[in-house]
């Protein structure tokens, strides 16, 4: 019987039933190669190519299985960084994703004889984190790349050295009050007794000389000779010199009070003027977003229009294609030193400047100040 034409209703239907996945149980891993039923796989036993590759296996079996075994690990483990990162997923539902592949290497050509043995060999060896729960087994990619450890290094520097800070700070505080507590004088509370006199023949005598009134008997007779004018002035004196006194007494205030007022002044000084908005027009950006494509992702653009402060028309600076994009798909791009930038959020937010440095390890720039309000 002939073959059948190209264009043949047999032909065409021949080759749709090709493409895609066929029944695991009729595919040979050692030729590679997937028959559509089992008379086809049958013939293919029997065929004098498969005879030969049973034969080079048969010399040495470990070495196949292992190779295989080795090649199936890489793709998943390649699959599951690529696809899912560092996320929590089903491990049947990465399975599904690998076998979607018609090329992929079949399980039962390798060691592991089901996906869960395969799943459990995973976190022994210490690739993945893996937990069973009632709906099966969760697996979580461990990220050892060298970047991606050197990264995680750098935040952690970063936040150690905003912590150093604020103890420093927190240190400084604690040793000015301390000092403000020692330096400062224990006020006594003074003690307030009533005027009394033993007999009605006493008199009151005030002594103009003396700072505090002296209750008692007259002694002499120029005590007697003091007028009542001389007496309400000198009444009215203390009380003056004891209002002002008071006065001066809630003015002072403790070390501790000025500590804190002067903390508070330099916090309202350095506090950054930051807002959510950062867009400024006539300023190179790049894009970080990957739902444009590869062919927009990570390519430099200059920023034509801001729109509603949080959207910008942007120009890419290689293709001159126009897009409309949202801040939070942009970041900005820092030049080499030497060049001019533009202080896009901060106090000195629109100011023009010249890089003078760049600290990678304290995430800073070193800039000077070419105009603006606050040029210095």
């Amino acid at each position: 019987m002939g073959k059948a034409d190209f264009l043949s209703p047999k032909a065409i239907s021949n080759r749709i039933k090709s493409k895609g996945l066929q029944k695991l149980r009729w595919y040979c891993q050692m030729c590679q190669k997937q028959c559509r039923d089992e008379n086809g796989f049958k013939c293919h036993c029997m065929s004098e190519s498969h005879q030969r590759q049973l034969l080079l296996a048969s010399e040495n079996p470990n070495r196949f299985m292992d190779h295989f075994s080795q090649e199936f690990k890489s793709e998943f483990l390649e699959l599951l960084r690529r696809r899912f990162g560092t996320k929590r997923v089903h491990n049947n539902i990465i399975y599904n994703e690998y076998i979607s592949d018609r090329q992929h290497i079949h399980m039962n050509a390798t060691r592991w004889e089901t996906l869960t043995e395969f799943t459990k060999w995973l976190g022994r060896e210490g690739f993945c984190k893996v937990d069973e729960t009632p709906k099966g087994w969760y697996i979580q990619y461990i990220d050892r790349d060298p970047e991606t450890i050197r990264r995680q290094e750098e935040l952690a520097r970063k936040k150690k050295h905003d912590l150093d800070d604020e103890e420093r700070s927190a240190k400084f505080i604690e040793e000015q009050v301390r000092r403000g507590r020692d330096g400062k004088e224990i006020e006594e509370n003074p003690v307030y007794t009533e005027l009394k006199r033993e007999s009605e023949e006493e008199k009151v005598a005030f002594n103009l000389g003396a700072s505090l009134c002296v209750a008692g008997p007259s002694k002499t007779s120029s005590a007697l000779g003091v007028s009542a004018l001389k007496k309400d002035v000198a009444v009215s004196v203390k009380r003056k010199d004891t209002s002002s006194d008071t006065r001066s007494e809630k003015k002072r205030k403790s070390a501790l009070e000025e500590i804190i007022e002067m903390e508070e002044r330099k916090k309202k000084k350095q506090q950054p003027v930051r807002t959510d908005y950062w867009l400024q027009p006539n300023i190179v950006v790049k894009v970080v977003t990957k739902k444009l494509g590869e062919r927009y992702h990570k390519r430099k653009a200059v920023i034509m229009e801001v729109k509603d402060k949080y959207s910008a028309v942007v120009k890419m600076i290689d293709s001159g294609d126009k897009l409309k994009l949202d801040q939070t798909h942009l970041e900005t791009v820092i030049p080499a030193p030497g060049k001019q930038v533009l202080i896009v959020n901060g106090p000195y937010r629109d100011t023009e400047a010249l890089l003078e440095g760049i600290d990678e390890k304290s995430f800073t720039a070193t800039l000077t100040l070419d105009s603006g309000q606050q040029k210095r």
